[in-house]
């Protein structure tokens, strides 16, 4: 096993995030265990709403306290736990060591500064440069990102960019200080067909060329079949199903992702209805017991409404599914989080 399998940049175990409102604890993020390895591409996959947001939020130490809370579980960066890190700590971290490009890259520049300044702000706080090479380091980022006349959009302001050319922008300044893990939720959201695999390509370039480990966070299966080495679905704040990329799409196990690939349009099918998954995704906090996608699968028995089921594990624990179809066949992973030979 090799030494970036054995200490994965990001391993995240039994993490449980919680809202607390005046109906009570709301579960956004229940026991999910996940690793991310060096030069890793991993997409989290589900419906809005499933928890996916909330895990990338816990990660950086970004959850708005009150009313949410990190109630349980481990964190852990490059070994190190980041639930027990200061906040002078996390600062250090965000933006140098872990980074994150936002779903809106309008709401996320601010309007008021220009580009330039913008992008040597994050240059500034985690490096002591001088203020020529803060320029240089900036040009080459905008130049990466397949920006043209780059030393001359450092003098543009965001609104005088186009959708596609801002979120090339907010991807240069996640990039800027080389760090080891980027967490993308949403990046291709509100960009057309033709943007969207540019900006997909350009993640897998910079991923292969500066060995950067991504967490990419969508609804849009297309878009992790483009780009991710491994897939982990969500629903309801759990994992469901984990596995690596061709497993999911050629042999997937649990109701929810079979469902989830179903409604995907085939141009290919001469169907005149669009397949989709019965029934609505369950208010957080809601199911209090038993499976919480049982209400709308078309398998469930008896003990998916009263029990919770554990994971499931095949082929050497790369693949693990949360069903109670599997329990004879799979062995049973207890959260444990899957590792790579």
């Amino acid at each position: 096993m090799s030494d970036s399998y054995s200490n994965p940049v990001l391993d995240i175990k039994g993490l449980r995030t919680s809202f607390y409102t005046d109906d009570g604890e709301i579960p956004a993020v229940d026991h999910i265990d996940i690793q991310i390895h060096k030069g890793e591409i991993l997409g989290i996959v589900g419906e809005s709403g499933c928890g996916k947001s909330v895990t990338s939020l816990s990660v950086m130490g970004l959850i708005p306290s009150p009313p949410g809370r990190i109630i349980g579980g481990n964190i852990l960066f490059n070994g190190e736990n980041l639930l027990d890190a200061s906040e002078k700590r996390m600062r250090s971290i965000r933006g140098n060591e872990i980074a994150m490009i936002f779903q809106e890259p309008m709401t996320s520049l601010n309007p008021l500064f220009k580009i330039g300044n913008q992008l040597i702000e994050a240059l500034r706080t985690h490096r002591k440069w001088s203020h020529a090479t803060y320029k240089e380091r900036a040009i080459e980022m905008l130049n990466l990102v397949g920006l043209p006349r780059a030393e001359e959009l450092l003098h543009a302001y965001p609104h005088q960019l186009s959708g596609g050319m801002r979120q090339r922008v907010m991807i240069a300044m996640a990039m800027i200080c080389d760090p080891k893990l980027l967490i993308a939720d949403e990046p291709t959201t509100a960009l057309d067909v033709t943007i969207q695999k540019q900006i997909l390509r350009l993640m897998r370039k910079l991923n292969e060329t500066m060995e950067t480990s991504i967490m990419l966070i969508t609804h849009d299966l297309g878009v992790v079949a483009e780009v991710c080495d491994r897939i982990a679905v969500m629903y309801a704040g759990k994992i469901v199903e984990q596995s690596d990329a061709k497993t999911i799409f050629a042999d997937p196990k649990h109701p929810y992702t079979k469902g989830l690939l179903a409604s995907v349009p085939d141009i290919r099918s001469k169907t005149n209805r669009l397949f989709s998954i019965p029934g609505n995704v369950p208010k957080p906090g809601s199911i209090k017991r038993g499976c919480r996608f049982a209400e709308r699968c078309q398998y469930a028995m008896d003990h998916c409404f009263e029990q919770d089921p554990d994971l499931y594990s095949f082929n050497n624990g790369k693949h693990q599914v949360r069903c109670f179809l599997y329990e004879k066949e799979g062995e049973s992973a207890h959260e444990s989080t899957i590792t790579s030979s």
